[in-house]
């Protein structure tokens, strides 16, 4: 059997909670030393020697790969076939598990560089974090920082770990650090601006969707937050012209339809009472 030195994936937790929902990151990919591997042909558990085959299995059978992961182990298969052991985990959302076995793996020691630790205990953060668990999620992000500090991609993912653990200030604080070198970023302005909503920091927030706006004019996400931050403060007017304008141009994408929602719920509203401003109670910022 091969033993494959396979570079660690760059994966992202699709779907993972947060002040900001939906899929963020793409699933993993998988890289290795000598160049990208993309396999496209159907395989099976009897055809598993090297990683680039075992990971393919998983993403098509992820219960079968982890027999063969197994299997290919149990033969002197390494690290390469443990990765894909641990990556079949999660692709069969065995969460736990898969976090104990990146971890394992990110502790092991061996010829990794510092860039496949840290992605090995981001990986491992990222399936706790699947599981429910965002406080052990925070901790393995960290140490992966510690062994590449500065990475942005692992200050985005300690920041939507910490933002799931309700810590919003920390998030910020690591979506500050990214924005310091990518200053135009407009996917981090928006998360920031989120979790600054969800401080009830809404002057914050509000100026962060308008610098999303300012980099992606038109932005439908931006827009709807950006409507819902206007709504809270009492800007009954600015809130519909922004949901007016996403259900315009994208009337049936989820945030168009978002957008209706919120928009329908306002103009629902009860008047404020008199000597308020915004001329409607604000609408609760809710699908």
């Amino acid at each position: 059997m091969t033993q494959d030195n396979v570079s660690v994936p760059v994966s992202r937790v699709p779907g993972a909670a947060g002040p900001w929902p939906g899929p963020r990151r793409t699933p993993g990919r998988v890289t290795a030393v000598l160049g990208a591997l993309v396999i496209t042909t159907p395989v099976s558990a009897a055809t598993v020697t090297n990683f680039a085959t075992c990971r393919a299995l998983a993403e098509q059978a992820p219960a079968e790969a982890l027999t063969a992961a197994q299997g290919w182990i149990d033969h002197g298969g390494g690290d390469a076939a443990r990765l894909c052991r641990a990556e079949a985990l999660f692709l069969h959302g065995d969460f736990p598990a898969a976090g104990e076995a990146f971890a394992a793996l990110a502790a092991g020691g061996g010829t990794r560089t510092a860039a496949q630790t840290a992605n090995l205990y981001d990986r491992a953060g990222l399936s706790w974090l699947r599981a429910g668990d965002a406080a052990r999620a925070e901790r393995l992000m960290t140490t992966a920082l510690d062994t590449l500090p500065g990475d942005s991609d692992l200050l985005i993912d300690r920041a939507l770990a910490r933002a799931e653990g309700k810590r919003y200030q920390e998030a910020i604080d690591d979506l500050s650090l990214v924005l310091k070198t990518t200053p135009r970023r407009a996917d981090i302005y928006l998360y920031r601006a989120q979790a600054y909503q969800a401080l009830n920091q809404l002057d914050q927030a509000l100026a962060d969707t308008d610098h999303v706006l300012t980099l992606k004019p038109g932005d439908g996400e931006a827009l709807v937050l950006r409507g819902t931050l206007h709504a809270l403060s009492g800007d009954a007017t600015g809130a519909r012209l922004d949901w007016r304008e996403v259900i315009r141009t994208e009337p049936d994408s989820a945030n168009g339809k978002v957008a209706a929602r919120r928009l329908s719920r306002l103009d629902q509203a009860p008047a404020a009472p008199p000597g308020a401003t915004g001329g409607t109670a604000p609408v609760p910022a809710k699908p």
